[in-house]
C-alpha cells in the first residue's frame, strides 16, 4: 500500500493563528468580579481586554491556558474550564485568529497584588464592566451564562470560598452569580437539605456578637451528590 505524502497535503495551506483567552472570575466574599487587563500591543493598545496569548507549538490548548493564568496571576492548580471556540473571520483586525476561551474561578484574597500591578490589571464588578476589545465582551457574557448554568446542576463554592464559610457567605455568592436576591430562610433550608456541608463548632463573629456557625464542604458527600445528578437550582 502506497503511503500518502503528507507534504503534499499540507503544502500551500493557509496559516491561521490560534490563541487562548482567559475569563478570570474572582470572589471577595461580597462581590463576584472580573479581572481585566490593559492591552499592551496594537491594535487597540491601552484598551481593556481579557488576558490571552497565541498558542506555542510545544503546548496544548489546556497547557497554554494554564500558562497564561500562571503568568498573569501567579496562581496554578486552580479551577479552569474550556468555554468555547470563537472563529469569526473578522474578530481580530490584525490577523485571522481563532481563539479558544477558558474561564477560571479564584478567591481574590489568594491573588497576588504584585501580579495586578505588573500586568496593569483591575477587578471590575460584573455590573460595571467597561468596553472590551474584539469579541471579549461576548466571551464574558457566555462565561457568566455558563457559570449560572453550572450553579443550577452542581454546587459552587469550592473554588470561590475559603475552606470554612457561613451559610450567609454562600448565599451571597449565589446571589452574585444569579444577580438577584434569594430568600434567606429558603436558601438555608435548601442548601442544608442536600447534606453536603459539615458544620463546625467555630463561629464567624464579624457580623454580630452572636456570630454564625462556619461550615465546610464534605468532599465525599459532594462527589456522591454530583454523581447522582441532583438538580441544585435554588
Amino acid at each position: 500500500m502506497k503511503l500518502l505524502d503528507t507534504s503534499l497535503v499540507y503544502k500551500g495551506q493557509e496559516k491561521i493563528l490560534v490563541a487562548v483567552d482567559c475569563i478570570i472570575f474572582g470572589f471577595d466574599s461580597e462581590n463576584l468580579k472580573l479581572l481585566l487587563f490593559k492591552r499592551k500591543v496594537e491594535p487597540l493598545k491601552g484598551a481593556w481586554s481579557l488576558i490571552g496569548a497565541f498558542i506555542k507549538e510545544n503546548l496544548s490548548l489546556n497547557d497554554a491556558a494554564k500558562q497564561v493564568l500562571l503568568e498573569s496571576t501567579g496562581l496554578k492548580g486552580i479551577y479552569m474550564q474550556e468555554l468555547q471556540t470563537y472563529s469569526d473571520i473578522d474578530r481580530d483586525p490584525g490577523e485571522r485568529v481563532i481563539s479558544v476561551a477558558h474561564y477560571s474561578l479564584i478567591r481574590i484574597d489568594a491573588f497576588e497584588l504584585e501580579s495586578v500591578e505588573k500586568y496593569d490589571a483591575h477587578w471590575f464588578d460584573l455590573d460595571n464592566i467597561p468596553d472590551l476589545i474584539f469579541d471579549h465582551r461576548k466571551m464574558v457574557d457566555d462565561a457568566i451564562n455558563k457559570l449560572r448554568a453550572k450553579a443550577r446542576y452542581q454546587p459552587i463554592g469550592f473554588e470561590l470560598l475559603p475552606e470554612k464559610f457561613t451559610i450567609p457567605q454562600l448565599q451571597i455568592l449565589y446571589q452574585c452569580v444569579y444577580q438577584k436576591k434569594l430568600d434567606d430562610r429558603n436558601f438555608r433550608k435548601k442548601i442544608l437539605s442536600f447534606d453536603i456541608l459539615t458544620k463546625t463548632e467555630e463561629k464567624d463573629k464579624t457580623g454580630s456578637k452572636k456570630g454564625a456557625f462556619l461550615y465546610k464542604f464534605n468532599r465525599e458527600k459532594f462527589d456522591k451528590f454530583i454523581a447522582k445528578g441532583y438538580n441544585f437550582e435554588l
